[in-house]
């Protein structure tokens, strides 16, 4: 029987479809495997996956209060449940995973997502700052492996901490088809509704673009984008559909136009990412509306699957048009996505991750 581990996130585990890849991949790999999340109020029933699932319900559901919760919360579970590893997904869960492999003498995983400490919602307060900076490093100098999604935060991370930090990218699985653009044409952005995203931006654009809108995920910004959606006279245009089934999702965005994947340069954690949806656009076989981020830029010279613009009202307005009205050019990203899939895909990364979980004794 395989080595035990446990990886502990605060996301609700039917919509975090990096953490399905990994503890799939792993459990594939004969790992017994165990993902602890969180139950939120609109939770819907747990799906059947090839490992074990636990949730946590708190009290509390954003901010510092929450945090301490659901590290608390987290922290007696872990006592009352051995593990030979233990995974600590980002900075917010932490300090209860570090806490239970140093009481349990047993090996911490460390897989950021983020640098929780540059990113938009903190990055101006430094009190806060200043907190997951902590819990980072606290992470990173206890951990026996650590990875992270871009080779720019790898390069971030290992100067930072002086330690080996490697890469597992955030890749979708290969799809084998694609699906022919919905009529009308409608454009999706599919991911949370957080500070720096650029939706504002993309919504301002919309008013002088001939297509729909959907907007799929949830957050805290999504009262402010509807006022503003309904303020710009778009309510026949732009659709909010909330968190959508992965296998759904999926069906949605090959139907779409073309994918946004925009941000504001609010922070160093989305300036080095390399967020999942660029690659599940490419998986889709559309082009999409693309941030110059290093990373982006980087990935768009090997195989260019998207226009690079600015998050800017007028930059975006003219990629989406170009998108639309210039079939040349959407041929011509559309079947640079179909080639690029076959590289940028889960099955050539999982099998990053499987080797380096191996080395772990």
């Amino acid at each position: 029987m395989g080595k035990s581990i446990v990886f502990t996130v605060t996301t609700d585990l039917n919509h975090d479809q990096r953490m399905t890849r990994i503890a799939g991949s792993l459990a594939r790999a004969g790992y017994q495997v165990t993902l602890v999340g969180r139950r939120l109020p609109r939770s819907s029933k747990l799906e059947g996956r090839p490992y074990k699932q636990h949730r946590i319900t708190c009290h509390f559901h954003k901010g510092p209060f929450f945090y301490l919760e659901y590290n608390l919360r987290l922290m007696l579970w872990l006592f009352r449940n051995r593990f030979d590893m233990y995974g600590a997904v980002d900075a917010d869960t932490a300090l209860a995973a570090v806490f239970a492999a140093v009481w349990q003498r047993k090996p911490l995983v460390y897989d950021a997502h983020e640098l929780f400490s540059e990113m938009p919602e903190v990055v101006n307060r430094p009190m806060v700052k200043s907190c997951w900076a902590f819990m980072e490093k606290l992470a990173f100098r206890r951990a026996t492996l650590a990875y992270t999604v871009s080779a720019s935060l790898v390069s971030y991370f290992q100067v930072k901490y002086r330690r080996p930090v490697h890469l597992v990218r955030n890749m979708p699985q290969r799809q084998a088809t694609y699906a022919l653009p919905d009529n009308p044409p409608y454009f999706i952005y599919q991911g949370a509704l957080n500070e720096g995203r650029a939706l504002e931006t993309v919504l301002q654009a919309m008013v002088q673009v001939p297509a729909r809108f959907i907007i799929c995920g949830d957050g805290p910004l999504l009262p402010q984008l509807k006022a503003l959606a309904r303020q710009l006279g778009l309510e026949d245009k732009v659709m909010f559909k909330g968190n959508v089934p992965p296998a759904e999702l999926v069906k949605i965005t090959a139907a779409a136009w073309a994918g946004i994947m925009l941000l504001k340069p609010q922070g160093l954690s989305y300036y080095y990412s390399l967020a999942n949806k660029f690659f599940d656009y490419v998986q889709a076989g559309i082009p999409q509306v693309c941030v110059p981020f290093p990373e982006y830029q980087q990935l768009n010279a090997q195989h260019e699957v998207a226009l690079l613009a600015q998050a800017e009202v007028e930059a975006v307005r003219n990629a989406l048009l170009t998108l639309l009205q210039d079939p040349e050019t959407y041929h011509r990203l559309q079947q640079n996505c179909l080639r690029a899939r076959e590289a940028w895909c889960w099955e050539m990364e999982e099998q990053q991750l499987v080797a380096l979980y191996a080395r772990i004794t």
